[in-house]
């Protein structure tokens, strides 16, 4: 496939799951990626086997982006897409018990880099040779919707980065930019942490059935799953496609199992 041919994308947090993930499946279809994280050994085997290019950047380090969007336009001379995929639960907790140190940290990177990402994408997509165009993925999450009791920052910011890609989605519209903005809504995905969690618990098959029952298609996401959503989105094919938030879960939030 091709249908990404000439267009650069930039990915955040893209050394491992969702990212590496993305990485590999927007290279595969002919675009030329640069990604970003903190992960250097994983960067540079992914780096090997896709020819992506890897910057160590911190999403929420706002006096940091210039520099890294000067070295995608250097390279490449524009940039088509741009996925949002950093994010963290490092330091959350329930509302009585999270700290102003994790509520920070995590509003930093999923909210604060997520705006960033946008923000900066958004202004190097208008100085493309062809005019103001691209698409902006976030990765939000099912949690959006349906918040987590004890992951009370990390639900807040996914639901925040949704009305983010909805106002940055009107204002690119109403600008006359063709750039579009949406949002996905990933459930519990099969990345390698989440196969490493059923693997340390003592029934690991018992944890992979609670991880499968949560969704009523009784299974989790794959990886290429969320990648092709988000190749898809990336593409020319998704032309009217903005201000969305799109679920890829398995119909978890689509309503209520029953008893």
């Amino acid at each position: 496939m091709a249908r990404l041919d000439g267009k650069v994308a930039l990915v955040t947090g893209g050394t491992t799951g969702i990212g590496a993930a993305t990485v590999r499946r927007l290279a595969a279809e002919g675009a030329k990626v640069f990604f970003t994280g903190s992960k250097e050994a994983e960067a540079a085997a992914l780096c090997a086997e896709t020819g992506a290019q890897f910057r160590k950047h911190r999403v929420q380090d706002a006096a940091s982006w210039p520099a890294l969007i000067a070295d995608v336009l250097a390279a490449h001379g524009r940039l088509d897409i741009a996925f949002a995929n950093a994010g963290t639960e490092s330091g959350d907790a329930n509302i009585e018990d999270v700290g102003i140190e994790g509520w920070d940290n995590v509003v930093a990177i999923n909210q604060t880099g997520v705006m960033l990402t946008v923000q900066h994408a958004i202004q190097a997509m208008k100085r493309n040779p062809d005019g103001a165009t691209g698409s902006v993925i976030i990765n939000s999450s099912m949690n959006a919707t349906r918040p987590l009791g004890n992951y009370v920052t990390y639900s807040v910011t996914k639901a925040a980065v949704c009305a983010l890609a909805k106002s940055a989605a009107v204002h690119c519209g109403q600008m006359g930019y063709k750039i579009r903005v949406n949002a996905i809504l990933p459930g519990v995905v099969e990345t390698p942490l989440i196969q490493q969690i059923m693997a340390s618990q003592a029934d690991p098959a018992a944890a992979r059935a609670m991880f499968e029952g949560m969704a009523p298609m009784k299974r989790m996401a794959q990886l290429d799953e969320i990648s092709g959503l988000v190749a898809y989105l990336a593409s020319d094919e998704a032309g009217f496609i903005s201000g969305a938030e799109i679920a890829i879960d398995g119909a978890t939030t689509a309503g209520m199992m029953g008893v």
